[in-house]
């Protein structure tokens, strides 16, 4: 079964995926002119100035990318981007950044999208994300995509922002501090819990509160390790440009790597990372109170900007100036190895905040699965699909989740898909929209 699920996620991650990832972000870029790129600026002044928001919807547009960043800001930070330099050289760093360029426009097209199609439920919430753009946005004959998406996002979750967090979670308390699997387990169940079943706005309030105070953290820990070795930041950056584009030669436990394989983990966990294309951020974007999609679409775009250009960019220069990536280690315990040797105790920094990326994780996939759930059963499904998902954390701390991690990242890709045909084929109504909007605030 494992060999069987390895093959297919090879297949999904593969060559084919990441052309369509990249293709749909570069399609998007060029239809809008490069204005995500553009009018990050413009973005975050509607961020500072909008915190509470105008219009219908559930959470202001502020807690909305709180929210999805609460998702995104995760093990993809600290072991995802070790990883992609693990097996693909300092170079798989400069492959993550362009992933994250192009994928602005496509964070800003899903919640554009998000926003135009919502519903609101029978209790009267917002809801909004690939499915409802899918089915309120195209012909009939492609609905069907709208029900795959729904049913690979409600699973997937369960996987890849459940029990693989948990499991994560248990492993660097166990590692660091002792601290038995199960107790960990419960710990996280309990406080998951608190959060969850209090719904959207408790999700928020909880995001709005942690995300920034979180990310801050430990971008200024980065800081702190880049400034004391500043003078080696212009070499480390010429390395990671110049890497890109010229094969990695083998150096200690590094087995060296060709220009291909920067380029395919770098992609891959930038992806992986910041989700742009996967589907999900537009689900807690269409909660967002206001009536303008491209605002909020200026607003989503922010969250690829801080996770992949800031945040993952502050644990690959750490990485690569510290000289630890030729060690042969990989995932989080590189991060860890990088801080220990800058810092002291910098390794318990970094156990820390895995733990805290993954509690965002958890709450905000949660509301992610929940409303693909609304879509496929009702808002009766909510309830139990909260006390399933607050029940299968302690789970994940007492099994080996290679298969359940194999499983989730085969339908995390699966997701994906109908997100990406609905892009392209919504792309030219958010061109319009888009044009729209700016020919009316053009002053």
């Amino acid at each position: 079964m494992t060999a069987l699920i390895t093959t297919l996620n090879e297949l999904a991650w593969g060559p084919l995926m990441l052309a369509l990832l990249l293709g749909t972000g570069i399609f998007l870029s060029v239809g809008l002119r490069f204005m995500p790129v553009r009018k990050i600026p413009t973005g975050l002044k509607l961020l500072l100035h909008g915190r509470k928001g105008s219009g219908d919807g559930d959470i202001s547009p502020f807690s909305a990318l709180m929210t999805s960043l609460s998702a995104t800001i995760g093990t993809g930070n600290i072991a995802g981007v070790a990883t992609a330099i693990a097996l693909g050289g300092p170079g798989a760093l400069f492959w993550m950044w362009i992933t994250a360029l192009v994928g602005l426009a496509t964070k800003y097209a899903e919640a554009v999208c998000a926003v135009r199609f919502r519903e609101t439920d029978a209790n009267g919430a917002f809801s909004g994300g690939p499915m409802y753009y899918i089915k309120n946005g195209l012909h009939r004959r492609w609905h069907w995509l709208a029900i795959a998406f729904a049913i690979f996002g409600s699973i997937a979750g369960f996987g890849i922002a459940n029990t693989v967090q948990s499991n994560a979670v248990s492993q660097v308390l166990h590692d660091s501090f002792s601290v038995p699997p199960l107790m960990t387990g419960l710990v996280l169940m309990v406080l998951v819990g608190a959060v969850i079943l209090g719904g959207l706005r408790r999700i928020a309030v909880v995001a709005s509160w942690i995300v920034p105070f979180m990310s801050l953290a430990y971008v200024l820990m980065s800081l702190t390790v880049i400034a004391i070795h500043l003078s080696e930041v212009p070499a480390a950056l010429y390395f990671i440009v110049s890497d890109a584009f010229t094969p990695t030669a083998a150096a200690g436990g590094f087995v060296g790597a060709t220009v291909w394989a920067a380029i395919r983990f770098g992609v891959a966990r930038g992806i992986f990372s910041n989700e742009a294309g996967l589907g999900s951020a537009p689900i807690a974007h269409a909660a967002a109170r206001t009536n303008q999609p491209v605002e909020q679409g200026m607003i989503a775009m922010l969250g690829t900007f801080i996770d992949t250009l800031i945040i993952c960019t502050m644990t690959g220069l750490v990485i690569v100036i510290m000289d630890v990536w030729p060690s042969g280690v990989s995932g989080a315990s590189l991060t860890s190895m990088a801080f220990a040797e800058a810092i002291p105790g910098g390794h318990y920094v970094v156990a820390i905040s895995l733990c805290v990326f993954a509690f965002t994780t958890m709450i905000g996939w949660s509301f992610y699965g929940e409303r693909c759930v609304v879509f496929l059963l009702g808002t009766r499904a909510i309830l139990p699909f909260r006390v399933a998902w607050v029940l299968a954390i302690p789970v994940g701390t007492l099994v080996d989740l290679q298969l359940v991690w194999l499983i989730a990242d085969t339908l995390n890709a699966l997701m994906a898909i109908p997100n990406l045909i609905a892009l392209l084929l919504l792309g030219p109504l958010v061109f319009r929209i888009t044009r729209e909007y700016f020919g009316e605030h053009s002053g």
